[in-house]
């Protein structure tokens, strides 16, 4: 029987150093706990394997002993193929790990993998009838599944099969993606992480450049200098050859050891010649690319208004670091460069209400100003971007810019628009009328919260691009490279012409600038057979002139240089205006209208599916031939908002039963998440109580337990405004162990028997008794275990003193509740035990980014959307993203009754029997 999962998951490229062992489940534990309830071991834990044993070499059950990625880049175009080969050593079936990392911009076009001698293909299909195909599968009682995830550039397919004993298999997975200019050069990563020594291990690049390759890095960042010359490079004008080829005693890190050196990535940048010139054209079986990134031309001056989000969600870190990046990039302005400074919470603030040319003087007064920035409020994003139109428009009129300049809008925020006009698509429509299609404007989106579709919709309406800044301690670092990409404008207004009758299907040739270091890629088809020569003509302003160039190609000698190529995939022009005309349809289409929208998705729907691309739109599927067990299994691309990033999905929810031991919890304002199918998904809904109401979240009448919260507001809410409410205060109660525990934001209150016993957050402490613990760690969180009955964590969150809306909170979860009965109940307890719920018709909704779907539980039938609920047991901070299904109007249809059948009368009184 084959079990497949096709997942975008999971660091590494290849994966088998985790064996699965049995071991005694610690609850007291917090991590063992964690790993056992969250990732559904029930009662195993993940155990690293062992480097050495007494010495010797261990004997690995599942060996990768062979491993080639093979790149192919011409013109700037990559095709890539990953072979990694395992062997299942042990006399027993094992499971095989395929995992690789490639970038965000990537396509996947071709995934096979072969096994007892048969091979199964991937194949691309339209998302529907990939999901019709999935479901299908799924009635038939068989095991499928799709987890995707993503990091900051790169997303992750991941495969799993079960190897019989002694037997082999291939995976084979090909993508291809076109390499970006950035900064000024060409730069292509491949992650190596085998995990362990590979008998042969081998990188095979090789690239193909007519005009030229101007320089050549390889940077393998995982080797030692005495090793670098493992990594052989030869570069003969216009081709490039680059592998790397260690022998087995070369991978060991250490002498007589057996870990693998093969830790990290391998990285290639190059760069082509470059001159004042129209570009290069390469033609291949009636399509042609042009290449245009000239060299040597004067600077244009730029005009940048920095919008700058201060509001109290950016207090700490973020804000630190945003000063901090903000100083480095007012010092690297050029004095022929004017700028602004707005900031803004839920109101705005301007420094010096006006442009300013960056002299010296005006740049040192700009940092002390930019160094008083603190954090507070809310956001109004609408206010400031008109404010930063306002400033470039008067400036503008009163001469006071360069007539040949870039005039941009750089807005940096963490949060979605709160205060003052709130409405996402307002904004949108107001910031774009207002710009009138004169400026750019380029949206930062700081952390993982950020409502990313808003900022690049409102970023590609006005010319511009979004940006994801992520959490992490080269944010700083992150936020200058952008600016350093938009610094240098080198040209204005390019158009770039073909001849009228000859050329067809041409991808975008109009370009509002042109920035020092990047490229602009054209590509089209020649649609008059009889065309000998293939005229390009580039008409662009300079800073100083009005410019024109042209190159002129004939189509025979064009095609006949490629064709010499060898070890170059012949039809790479059509692929790669596929490619290119795939991905500017996806972005014309993020900011189109519902009649344009769906001509568009028609289009890349077509394309898509005519070249194997997995693109938003399509799926790969992969089935057993006919004439055996049909299992089906999906792979999709990862969309882009923050919704979606750095977490795992389950978006093809089959319908399975829930058996194991539920974990549940519920957080801020409140939100309730519930796991559900056996771990592999989870369901929310928000509890819209009263303030000081007491909610029971548990009650067991067999065993005496009882959880109830305590519900607060915040400070202050305007009173047109829905209260938000946290739990403030929970009561836990074991009749039969005499035990009551009052959690509050101050302080812990134990009660056992006789005995009272008080703690404070300040201090980490520990208590034991014989059927009981409580473990307090300082400032962080709280874990209760009743002997081997159940286990919860509660969460302390701390918010910046005197903070004018919201106070300190607490959070509830439940790691363990196997041994409370089977009549537990509450908004918590009711999940406890065995709940059955089925997904079916899972659609993207108006909001392409947002899935919806019908869920089936208790007899109902709802509606969901997919959506992130923060999980904070790990970080009380910044929290961690849990992926979930919403159930809307405080979960009505998935818990028993309405939210005020569990209001109960004081902190630990059980629910009412009627309710049970």
């Amino acid at each position: 029987m084959l079990s497949l999962i096709l997942l975008i998951s999971i660091p590494a490229l290849i994966s088998s150093d985790y064996i699965i062992t049995e071991s005694e489940h610690h609850q007291s534990n917090f991590a063992n706990s964690f790993m056992s309830n969250v990732l559904g071991l029930s009662g195993r834990t993940l155990k690293k394997r062992s480097i050495k044993e007494h010495g010797k070499k261990p004997k690995r059950e599942l060996e990768i002993y062979g491993m080639k990625i093979e790149s192919k880049v011409t013109s700037r175009f990559a095709h890539n193929v990953v072979i990694s080969q395992v062997a299942n050593r042990a006399n027993e079936s094992k499971e095989a790990f395929f995992e690789m990392e490639l970038p965000k911009t990537a396509f996947i076009t071709n995934f096979s993998m072969t096994l007892d001698g048969v091979t199964y293909v991937g194949a691309v299909k339209e998302k529907e009838v990939a999901q019709r195909q999935y479901q299908q599968a799924v009635s038939r009682g068989q095991t499928a599944g799709l987890v995707k995830a993503s990091g900051r550039k790169m997303e992750k397919f991941k495969v799993s099969v079960n190897i019989g004993p002694t037997k082999k298999v291939t995976f084979e997975l090909t993508y291809e993606e076109l390499l970006k200019r950035s900064l000024g050069k060409y730069e292509m990563t491949i992650r190596v992480k085998p995990l362990q020594l590979v008998k042969h291990f081998q990188i095979d690049v090789h690239i193909f450049e007519p005009q030229g390759i101007a320089f050549l890095n390889v940077d393998a960042r995982f080797l030692t200098n005495n090793l670098t010359s493992v990594v052989k490079k030869v570069l003969t004008g216009t081709k490039a050859h680059v592998s790397f080829k260690p022998t087995l005693e070369q991978q060991h890190k250490c002498p007589g050891c057996h870990e693998t050196i093969l830790d990290g990535d391998f990285i290639i940048q190059y760069d082509v010649n470059r001159d004042l010139s129209a570009g290069g054209v390469q033609i291949v079986n009636g399509y042609f690319v042009h290449h245009f990134a000239p060299a040597s031309l004067p600077r244009i001056p730029k005009n940048v208004i920095f919008v700058i989000d201060h509001s109290g969600s950016m207090s700490g870190t973020k804000m630190r670091q945003t000063i901090e990046a903000l100083v480095k990039i007012l010092d690297d302005m050029s004095t022929e460069d004017h700028f602004a400074i707005i900031i803004f919470d839920d109101t705005m603030k301007t420094w010096r209400n006006a442009i300013f040319q960056a002299t010296p003087s005006n740049v040192t007064e700009a940092k002390k100003f930019v160094k008083s920035i603190s954090d507070r409020g809310g956001t109004n994003i609408n206010e400031p971007m008109l404010k930063a139109v306002e400033l470039l428009d008067k400036a503008h009129r009163d001469r006071q810019l360069p007539e040949r300049s870039v005039s941009m809008i750089i807005l940096l925020t963490d949060g979605d628009p709160n205060a003052g006009e709130s409405n996402p698509t307002k904004i949108q429509q107001n910031v774009k009328n207002a710009v009138n299609g004169r400026y750019n404007v380029y949206c930062l989106g700081f952390g993982y919260d950020v409502k990313y579709s808003f900022l690049e919709k409102m970023a590609l309406e006005n010319d511009g691009v979004a940006r994801r800044i992520y959490e992490d301690s080269d944010a700083p670092l992150q936020l200058q490279g952008f600016y350093d990409e938009v610094a240098n404008p080198l040209l204005l207004d390019i158009k770039l012409q073909y001849p009228e009758n000859a050329i067809s299907e041409l991808t975008q040739t109009n370009f509002k600038q042109y920035y020092d270091g990047s490229e602009i890629v054209v590509a089209g088809k020649i649609s008059d057979i009889n065309l000998d020569f293939l005229t390009a003509e580039v008409f662009a302003q300079t800073a100083n002139e009005q410019l024109t160039l042209q190159t002129e190609v004939k189509v025979s000698e064009a095609e006949n240089i490629t064709q010499q190529q060898q070890y170059i995939f012949g039809d790479f022009t059509e692929r790669l205006w596929a490619y290119l005309t795939i991905q500017q349809l996806l972005e014309n289409r993020v900011s189109a209208d519902a009649n344009k929208k769906k001509n568009l998705t028609d289009r890349i729907l077509e394309l898509s599916l005519k070249y194997s691309f997995v693109t938003p739109l399509t799926s790969m599927v992969v089935t057993k031939p006919e004439g055996k067990e049909n299992d089906t299994f999906v792979a999709d691309k990862l969309p882009q908002d923050a919704t979606f990033e750095r977490q795992q999905i389950q978006q093809n929810a089959p319908r399975y039963t829930h058996r194991r031991r539920a974990f549940t919890s519920v957080d801020s304002d409140p939100h309730f998440i519930i796991s559900i199918n056996d771990h592999s998904d989870a369901v929310c809904f928000n509890i819209n109580g009263k303030p000081d109401a007491i909610l029971n979240l548990v009650t067991d009448p067999h065993t005496d337990f009882v959880v109830n919260g305590q519900l607060i507001g915040v400070k202050e809410t305007g009173n047109d405004k829905k209260i938000k409410t946290y739990f403030g205060k929970f009561g836990i109660v074991n009749a039969k162990m005499d035990l009551r525990v009052e959690v509050s934001t101050q302080m812990i209150k134990v009660l056992h028997g006789e005995e009272k016993i008080t703690f404070s957050w300040s201090a980490t402490a520990l208590l034991t008794r014989e059927r009981f613990s409580i473990s307090i760690v300082k400032e962080r969180n709280l874990t209760l275990t009743m002997g081997d009955a159940a286990t919860f964590v509660i969460v302390l969150h701390r918010v910046r003193k005197n903070h004018t809306v919201h106070r300190d909170f607490l959070g509830f979860y439940t790691l363990d509740s196997h041994r409370l009965s089977y009549v537990t109940h509450g908004l918590l307890g009711q999940f406890y035990h065995d709940v059955n719920v089925e997904i079916h018709n899972i659609h993207p909704g108006l909001d392409q980014n947002k899935l919806h779907a019908k869920m089936i539980v208790k007899g109902h039938k709802l509606r969901v959307t997919r959506v992130y609920e923060k999980d904070y047991r790990l970080n009380s901070n910044r929290g961690t993203n849990i992926s979930c299904w919403f159930v809307c109007c405080s979960g009505k249809g998935f818990i028993d009754g309405i939210p005020t059948d569990y209001v109960v009368s004081s902190l630990f009184d059980s629910l009412h029997s009627d309710i049970i």
